[in-house]
């Protein structure tokens, strides 16, 4: 929902969704260098990045990508899903987090959320596993982590690895480690108006047991067509189907410089979410989500359950302060239809919940706004 042109608003609209990029005297004179430097495409600046990437996410073992759609399509092959096969996944989520699932050829399984915050259950995830399970795909909804305790215990019990999704997750943290550091493989997204962009991306870290350095080889050539960039172009031997997913200089010479300005952009998400779980409590018709001890949230939007969510949007718009519930539930694209089922979780969820402001751009004046219009009533 936008605000209204004529909003009651000191500060104009806030908007739900806002693009951070470092300061112009950082950024532009990085990129003119390498736009003029002759190699524009994968190259130096893109194996600092997955180095430089990786100590921020406590993950030393990462792959680039064009896109996070791309890196969960490669984490999903990497994982051993195969056409046929059945992966775990969640409806609440952005849709491409399950057209990776489709494009790597398997069949969706929709396990119910937690109607509580929005993220897959762990009780609903083990009663959804099956002998064609190959993985098990875990969002964390808005930032928040999701119960990763009992979703890798109930996966690890058959031996079927974790995938997470992390696109709206970068600086949380779950049982004191951060989020990049729990399951065989975890992706962020760098596309436009995540907590860190690089106009668009994905990074994919690499977790897994076993033969690190062949797993990740074998991720280099999934991205470039299954060729392996190191060898002679023409006597390397192309053996299973790759694409053209591969980060390249230009994108990752603006997330080398984000990664020197990020940490306050992230702080502020975070310092804002833990305002709102504070500033919100006890106003009639409103909910806070709530979620495990062990998790700390990364707030990339925040969300609330309320009574009479049309009357609340358009209260906020009223006063200038952008809401939405940003996501079709996936079940409800006929392009899914296939895997429907009940879902009376994500129902009751679906039913109340709408994210406000939380991100970087909403300062202690904004956010006080927020709350104050909030508790106002609607």
């Amino acid at each position: 929902m936008a605000s209204s042109p004529t909003s009651d608003s000191p500060f104009g609209e806030i908007p739900l969704f806002k693009v951070f990029l470092p300061p112009r005297a950082a950024l532009m004179p990085r990129l003119e260098e390498i736009l003029y430097g002759g190699q524009i495409s994968e190259g130096a600046p893109v194996v600092e990045f997955e180095r430089r990437f990786g100590e921020l996410v406590g993950s030393p073992d990462i792959l680039s990508f064009y896109s996070g759609t791309a890196a969960l399509h490669g984490a999903l092959v990497l994982a051993g899903v195969r056409p046929g096969d059945e992966v775990i996944s969640t409806a609440m989520t952005a849709e491409p987090t399950n057209m990776a699932i489709l494009h790597a050829g398997a069949k969706i399984v929709w396990a119910d959320v937690d109607p509580a915050n929005g993220n897959l259950s762990a009780a609903a995830v083990a009663e959804k596993i099956t002998g064609y399970t190959r993985a098990v795909l875990a969002v964390h909804y808005g930032g928040i982590p999701a119960p990763l305790g009992g979703i890798r215990a109930a996966a690890a019990a058959r031996g079927i690895p974790v995938i997470e999704d992390a696109a709206h997750a970068l600086g949380a943290r779950y049982s004191g480690a951060p989020v990049g550091t729990h399951s065989e493989f975890v992706m962020f997204s760098l596309q436009a108006i995540k907590h860190m962009t690089t106009v668009d991306g994905g990074m994919l870290a690499c977790n897994g047991a076993g033969d690190r350095e062949a797993l990740l080889a074998r991720g280099r050539r999934f991205r470039w067509f299954g060729i392996d960039r190191a060898a002679s172009r023409t006597e390397v031997d192309v053996t299973e189907v790759g694409y053209k997913y591969h980060m390249n200089n230009v994108t990752a010479t603006i997330g080398l410089v984000q990664l020197d300005h990020i940490a306050p952009v992230i702080s502020r998400h975070i310092s804002n979410g833990r305002y709102f779980d504070r500033a919100l409590q006890g106003i009639p018709g409103l909910s806070l989500c709530r979620w495990e001890e062990h998790a700390e949230p990364s707030y990339w939007f925040y969300t609330v359950l309320v009574e009479d969510r049309e009357n609340f949007g358009r209260h906020l718009a009223a006063h200038g302060i952008a809401s939405s519930r940003a996501h079709k539930r996936n079940d409800r694209h006929s392009v899914f239809a296939a895997s429907r089922c009940e879902l009376p979780g994500l129902d009751e969820f679906y039913e109340k919940m709408i994210h406000i402001p939380c991100g970087w751009w909403v300062d202690d004046e904004r956010r006080e706004f927020i709350a104050e219009v909030i508790r106002q009533g609607w």
